[in-house]
């Protein structure tokens, strides 16, 4: 089970939410190391300590984060960062 889960509508074409998806991605991966890669309309992240997706659906983007014993602590402080960058690349197309 996932420890951090967060569902953003928008009203995006699917080919700009896969860009709003990849932008947060980009962000993620230049500020914590992550790397990620797209699996159809998956885009699986990691880096040590921190697995997830995020999912794109025609009306929602569905991420999932999984964290590992050292990032547990500091889960709070995750869901709402990443909660405020999908709210501001999504929510204003919703």
């Amino acid at each position: 089970m996932a420890d951090i889960s967060i569902i953003q509508r928008h009203t995006l074409p699917h080919h700009h939410a896969r860009a709003a998806a990849q932008h947060i991605a980009d962000q993620l991966a230049q500020e914590y190391d992550m790397t990620s890669e797209w699996d159809g309309d998956v885009l699986l992240f990691n880096r040590a300590g921190v697995t997830g997706s995020l999912t794109l659906a025609e009306r929602e983007a569905h991420v999932e984060i999984s964290l590992g014993f050292l990032f547990k602590a500091f889960a709070a402080a995750i869901e709402e960062k990443v909660a405020a960058k999908m709210q501001k690349v999504f929510a204003a197309h919703a």
